[in-house]
């Protein structure tokens, strides 16, 4: 247990005057439990909620009770004979002790009640002097939670755990909650609790381990002030594997609690709703996130692919099952990895559609169905699937970046520009990278995003997407030789990959290489005779190499195959050589952005 506020007694070091439980305040006022409680809620008796313990645990000061009751005597007095319709076989009681069987002069009645008021205040000062002194915890990070176990495959547990419980706290209006892409940046970190919070800007820090014993599984969490390295609330939770996700809501519950957020009716549901999941089905769940979050490679994505299916082959109505593998069948048709779109999304409608229909609260199923209808050029619904997520989950960086992105399809730069700012605020490291660098590449914003994009590099200098995203900033920067050696790294750590092939054809084309740009291009026909290859490539080589029939030829092909890039026709720099021809109006028409 961490330690007790300041002011507040400590466990085993109690005042003697102090009552710590609804039974021992009863026995002291010899009434019944039930009456007690009805006096704190009616008659303002003052009784205390501990700010360290369990949730429910009370205590009350004799002299404060004194103090209460002397003020009150001639109405409890009077309360004595009525009976209690709530407990139909009351038995009469004796009256508590402060109400005396003779009467008394009124000064001593006076005295008591002047001793009380400073005894209260002695008590009370300390709190609000404390209060005072530390702002409101309007914000918070819920550290990557530390696997005990010692055995490193049970990661995926601990990180499962530290996912949803980000997931549950991110439901509250009132709460800034910083998403698992950023702090995951602190998995086995050095830092100090002071240093992370500072980092991602927020008041508190939530820290724990998760340790699994057989069917059972135990969290350890802490809450701690990032001003002050103050550790102010401390519990652990043990459940049967079954009960999990009731442990993930009870800790949610807690922390939301100990920090003093406005907690909405309909948020409150969200966080008590009560669920059983088989441990078999869980873990499966478990094991494909856990992939799908690690690695970008079509290896692991297919094998995360696998796990959500077994999970709901062992049990079709869990539905975060069905949006883990809508999300694994979104990265292998992207352009990154390459598989064709249209097999793809339809798989991925398909467990979208499943997901909602299971459970329409899960604010990750509207961000990605709205993916899914911009992808397909349903502009109006997929603004409105954006919102819905938000109204949710008011933290969703995903969905503040989705409709940042959907802004920018539009047309409307700068406003997209801030709503990317909104989502970087809750994830800095994910949006403030890749994401807002394209946003801002879109606005012409060159310099800004090639400074995202070399920040983020600089912290992993082998992200294979990031290095992409840069050669193509620099190529649309007109730094087509500086983009050369970033797309020549990103060519190798990608396994190759033909979109990021495309935009190095491009880069070489411009930087006047074009034998090295014609010896890759036809490395993507070679390959297109064997499989797929996505249109963009083709459209990126193309570009490079000055051939503009070529070019409509591909975008014409990207418009039936519905790819990713017809969403930024209006936006996209790279296609500003074509916008005064009459066939890229026409494509502009067809797809819904003229």
């Amino acid at each position: 247990m961490g330690e007790a506020p300041s002011g507040t007694p400590s466990p085993g070091k109690a005042p003697e005057d102090r009552l710590d439980s609804w039974k021992e305040i009863a026995a002291y006022l010899k009434r019944d439990v039930t009456t007690v409680q009805r006096w704190e809620k009616r008659e303002g008796m003052p009784v205390h909620r501990h700010l360290h313990d369990r949730m429910g645990s009370v205590y009350a000061s004799q002299v404060e009770l004194d103090a209460w009751a002397c003020s009150r005597g001639t109405r409890l007095e009077a309360e004595e004979g009525k009976e209690d319709i709530s407990s139909p076989k009351q038995v009469k009681q004796e009256p508590p002790s402060v109400l005396a069987e003779h009467p008394r002069p009124w000064w001593v009645f006076g005295v008591v009640a002047f001793l009380g008021l400073l005894a209260f205040g002695y008590v009370l000062i300390p709190h609000r002097a404390r209060d005072a002194r530390q702002a409101k915890i309007n914000s918070l990070a819920v550290l990557p939670l530390k696997n005990l176990s010692g055995d490193p495959t049970q990661d995926y547990l601990a990180d499962g755990m530290t996912e949803a419980l980000i997931g549950s706290l991110s439901t509250i209006h009132d709460l800034r909650v910083i998403s698992r892409t950023s702090v995951m940046r602190f998995k086995d970190t050095q830092l100090s609790v002071p240093e992370i919070a500072k980092t991602l800007h927020v008041d508190a820090i939530v820290e724990g381990s998760v340790i699994r014993e057989g069917s059972r599984i135990r969290i350890h969490a802490q809450l701690i002030r990032a001003s002050t390295d103050e550790h102010f609330w401390s519990e652990s939770y043990d459940r049967d594997l079954r009960d999990v996700l009731d442990l993930q809501s009870d800790v949610a519950q807690a922390i939301a609690q100990k920090v003093k957020v406005t907690v909405s009716g309909e948020e409150y549901a969200r966080l008590t709703a009560r669920h059983s999941v088989s441990p078999e089905v869980y873990e499966s769940y478990l094991q494909g996130t856990f992939l799908l979050n690690r690695s970008a490679k079509k290896a692991d994505i297919q094998q995360g692919i696998d796990y959500f299916e077994e999970a709901i082959k062992q049990d079709p109505t869990f539905a975060p099952a069905y949006l883990g593998l809508a999300g694994g069948y979104s990265e292998l048709g992207s352009n990154f990895i390459g598989d064709p779109p249209d097999e793809a999304r339809e798989k991925e409608m398909s467990a979208v559609r499943k997901a909602l229909e299971l459970d329409p609260t899960l604010s990750d199923t509207h961000d990605v169905l709205a993916g899914l209808l911009q992808e397909q050029w349903k502009w109006a619904e997929a603004e409105a699937e954006y919102r819905r997520a938000l109204e949710l989950n008011p933290n969703d960086a995903g969905a503040y970046q989705g409709l940042a992105q959907w802004m920018s399809c539009m047309g409307r730069t700068e406003e997209a520009v801030d709503l990317a700012k909104r989502g970087r605020e809750l994830d800095p490291f994910a949006v403030g990278g890749t994401d807002m660098a394209l946003i801002l590449s879109e606005a012409r914003r060159y310099d800004e995003a090639i400074r995202e994009l070399r920040a983020l590099l600089a912290a992993q200098p082998g992200d294979p997407e990031a290095l992409w995203d840069l050669g193509i900033v620099l190529v649309e920067n007109n730094q087509p030789k500086e983009a050369i050696p970033v797309l020549e790294k990103a060519v190798a750590l990608s396994n190759r990959s033909p979109g990021v092939i495309g935009v190095l054809i491009e880069a070489y084309a411009r930087a006047g290489r074009r034998s090295d740009a014609l010896r890759l291009l036809a490395e993507l026909n070679r390959r297109r005779r064997k499989g797929y290859v996505p249109a963009k490539a083709f459209v990126n080589a193309y570009l490079g190499l000055g051939e503009e029939e070529e070019t409509f030829a591909w975008l014409e092909r990207a418009y039936q195959e519905k790819s990713n890039i017809m969403q930024f026709l209006k936006v996209d720099p790279n296609l500003d050589p074509l916008r005064s021809d009459p066939r890229f109006a026409d494509l502009l028409r067809r797809v819904g952005l003229n």
